[in-house]
């Protein structure tokens, strides 16, 4: 959590403080195969797994703006990995020299993650993959699926604070609008997330949704990030699941940074995954996104 946070606040700072210079010397280092790999999360990765018949679809962890794979999935990767699904996570979107993940042009991230989608079915065998994303890893993959022929290659998307309709970005909007041409270099996708960014009309111009795929969207009333938080909640549909979390445990105090560790959101995440063997959560007095199980 400490991580994401100073990440997060770099990425500010160098916006406010050089962000002229970017502007007019830098120039963005978006998915390049030279920079330092982030290692996958605990339980991910293993290109030898083959899905089982209780779990015949892969998951694939997309994380979020400013994180990476590690720092996002380090809860979730090794429960499901433990309950015996095959797990796979990239990491994409790089920018400022490769130091930043998540930053990079959304269409080019989009990319990334299709190409590292037909990977994992390659190595699985696998028809499909069931999706789990964070945030911007929860709103890229409707990109992916509608305009990269991704649509039947996705059986379940599972959204955590997911910016379906952009976002203000709350309490950092300041930093990241005022000078978009530093915002630009440091981190085009911040301008893309904008509710009225070509990426977020194009995404959804038409219908939001698809009806071969399964959506579920977990959202919390204490989200400072995706903002308004009518941003995360897709149209109702019959394969549509909203989600707020207090309104299953109304003592979870869990917001932005916090859904991808938080155990209750981990447990409607795995019934959403198999929704045959759910599991009702179980609200302790005072939930507040601890990482512990």
């Amino acid at each position: 959590m400490r991580q994401i946070l100073v990440r997060v606040c770099l990425s500010i700072a160098l916006l406010l403080v050089f962000g002229a210079a970017f502007a007019t010397d830098a120039v963005a280092d978006t998915g390049s195969a030279d920079v330092d790999v982030v290692p996958p999360p605990p339980g991910a990765n293993d290109w030898s797994c083959r899905p089982s018949a209780d779990h015949p679809q892969p998951v694939v962890l997309l994380h979020g703006t400013f994180e990476d794979r590690l720092q996002n999935w380090a809860a979730l990767s090794p429960t499901l990995a433990g309950a015996g699904y095959c797990v796979f996570a990239p990491d994409y979107g790089k920018s400022a020299g490769g130091l930043l993940s998540g930053v990079g042009p959304l269409v080019a991230s989009a990319q990334e993650i299709s190409d590292f989608i037909d990977r994992v079915l390659t190595a699985t065998g696998a028809h499909q993959v069931d999706i789990v994303g964070h945030s911007q890893g929860g709103m890229l993959p409707r990109y992916y699926m509608k305009e990269l022929g991704g649509a039947d290659k996705v059986h379940a998307l599972i959204g955590l604070a997911p910016n379906n309709r952009g976002t203000t970005w709350g309490v950092i909007g300041l930093p990241i609008t005022a000078v978009p041409a530093a915002t630009s270099v440091v981190c085009p996708a911040c301008l893309d997330e904008l509710p009225d960014s070509d990426f977020i009309r194009q995404l959804n111009s038409g219908p939001m949704t698809l009806p071969q795929v399964r959506y579920t969207v977990i959202r919390s009333d204490y989200d400072e990030f995706a903002t308004p938080h009518s941003t995360s909640f897709l149209p109702p549909g019959p394969n549509v699941t909203n989600i707020l979390l207090q309104e299953v445990c109304p003592r979870d105090l869990s917001e932005h940074m916090l859904m991808s560790l938080d155990p209750i959101v981990i447990r409607l995440t795995l019934n959403a995954l198999d929704p045959a063997h759910a599991v009702p959560p179980t609200c302790p007095a005072l939930q507040v996104g601890s990482a512990g199980g």
